[in-house]
Parts: C-alpha cells; structure tokens; sequence
C-alpha cells in the first residue's frame, strides 16, 4: 500500500473519530464523576451530546431493538443470580446522575456470580464470566484503568446509550473492559468480564458481582433511575 493511501486512510480514521459522538459523551461523563463541570454546565452537554449520538446512530442507520431482543448480561446465569428478593437491593435513595462519584443511593441491581476465593473466576466453568450488553447502541463512557488505592466506586466501568429505549446502562466493577468509547454494540456482545474493581466491590466483604444500573430519560431530558427488574426477569439467557 502505498504512502498516499496510508495517510488517506489515516484522516479518514481521524475524520470519522471526531464526529463519533461516543468519544465527547465519554470526557463529559468522566468530568461529571470526577466534579470537574458545574450541574448546570454538564446537564447542557449532556442534552448537546444525546442530540449527537441520536442523530450519529440515525446516520449510521444503526439498528433498533426492542426489549424483547434484550439479553441477560451475565453469560451462564440467569435471574436467579441477582442479588435481594424480588429486586429489593435497588435503592434510589437521592441519586443523581449529576453527582457523579459522590452520588447518593443504590439504584442498580448487583449480580453476584460463583466466586468463593474472589479470583473473579466461575468455581464451575473455570473461566471469566462475560458481561454480556442487554440492549443495542453506543458506548458512551469507560474506565479501563483502576487503582486498588483509588476512590473510583465503579472500578472499570462502561457506559452506552441505546437511542431505541432512551435508556443509559452502566455496567460496573469490571476485570477488564472490551469495548472503546464510540463502539456500537448489539444484545450480547461481550464488553466486559465480571471483576471485583471499585471503592467498596474490592473489599473482601463483598462477592464477586456486576453492578448493573439504569437510567432512562425523562420528558425533559434527564438521566433518571429506572429499574429494568421487570425486564430481567423476561430477557433470554446466553
């Protein structure tokens, strides 16, 4: 191939990267938890950059799927595995999306998997359990790098943004993460596997376990914390 073609392909890279939406949502989700931006500043961006990632997934003519389509993110395990009864370990509490790593609340659902010595290994298979994305869309934010010493309560985290549902799924507490900023993804896809990253998921007290939140937004626009239990219970095993 020769010189010319290299650096054709190099900008078209380059062009394509700057118009990808996943790559400014992943800064401002990074400057939101790490309180680098004003609430007010933030919810303005944040209203820009769904805007864009709308409009960029319309263009790309990336498909749509119904909940129906939705699959379990644990590969190997089922609802059986979530944590509580009858999803009680999910607590609003004041959470905030805008609060960022100092927000209040609960609002997810933690499942746990079969890791007796914490080595984030299946005591049955013998191999990292894949976290799985439920639902179509884009990644709009991830963490691959943690500190045992950190305060970053997700660890290694990933965000993405499903136009179809209008839904924001964060997957929390990774080993490792797949996927990059800017990535679209379809229900099953693999984008993590399940870790022990974050403040508290670390400490020896708490099982292995993804932490699986939901935002869905609001009539004005606002992230808000939605419980997808009911979903769970109906979304195929992989």
């Amino acid at each position: 191939m020769s010189k010319l073609l290299l650096i054709l392909f190099s900008l078209a890279a380059l062009f394509q990267n700057s118009n990808n939406p996943g790559i400014s949502f992943d800064n401002l989700i990074t400057r939101i938890r790490d309180q680098k931006i004003s609430k007010a500043e933030a919810l303005k961006e944040f209203t820009k950059d769904i805007a864009s990632t709308e409009d960029y997934c319309f263009k790309q003519k990336i498909k749509n799927y119904n909940s129906q389509e939705w699959v379990f993110p644990l590969k190997g395990y089922s609802v059986r595995s979530i944590g509580g009864k009858n999803g009680s370990g999910y607590v609003v509490n004041g959470y905030n999306f805008f609060d960022g790593n100092k927000h209040t609340g609960h609002p997810a659902h933690d499942i746990f998997i079969n890791d007796r010595n914490q080595d984030c290994i299946d005591d049955k298979t013998k191999m990292p359990v894949e976290v799985l994305s439920i639902s179509g869309g884009i990644v709009i934010g991830v963490e691959k790098s943690w500190e045992e010493k950190s305060d970053l309560r997700g660890g290694r985290y990933i965000w993405i943004y499903d136009p179809s549902s209008k839904v924001l799924f964060y997957y929390a507490h990774n080993s490792e993460v797949k996927v990059n900023a800017g990535d679209v993804v379809k229900p099953g896809d693999v984008i993590a596997f399940v870790g022990r990253t974050g403040l508290n998921a670390f400490n020896k007290r708490s099982p292995t376990h993804l932490h699986l939140m939901c935002l869905r937004l609001d009539n004005t626009g606002i992230p808000v914390p939605y419980s997808i239990y009911k979903e769970l219970l109906k979304m195929k095993k992989k």
